[in-house]
């Protein structure tokens, strides 16, 4: 089953985020056959980002929730909210 996580930062996130995103990245390659997408949610210039989404394969809601609360931005209160819900990808599968 495949999970969407949509993460939005905290207004003043911009420095937490840069501190750990070589954390982050090492998180997300660990996890590099679970996180099959991810990536910033940018603000309106295109640039700066405010946010994350993530696609993940998991067994259950609470193993993608797992992936989640271990990472560096998580643990480090980056995040303002986090969405995780179900989501059955359709178009672009290349599993499909």
């Amino acid at each position: 089953m495949f999970y969407v996580a949509v993460c939005l930062d905290k207004p003043d996130g911009l420095n937490i985020r840069m501190q750990n995103r070589p954390a982050h990245l090492e998180h997300l390659q660990t996890y590099k056959k679970q996180v099959r997408i991810a990536g910033p949610l940018l603000k309106d210039d295109n640039e700066t980002p405010k946010g994350s989404l993530l696609i993940i394969e998991a067994g259950s809601i609470e193993a993608a929730q797992d992936i989640l609360d271990e990472d560096p931005y998580t643990k480090a209160g980056l995040f303002a909210s986090v969405t995780l819900s179900p989501w059955k990808w359709v178009v672009g599968n290349p599993d499909a």
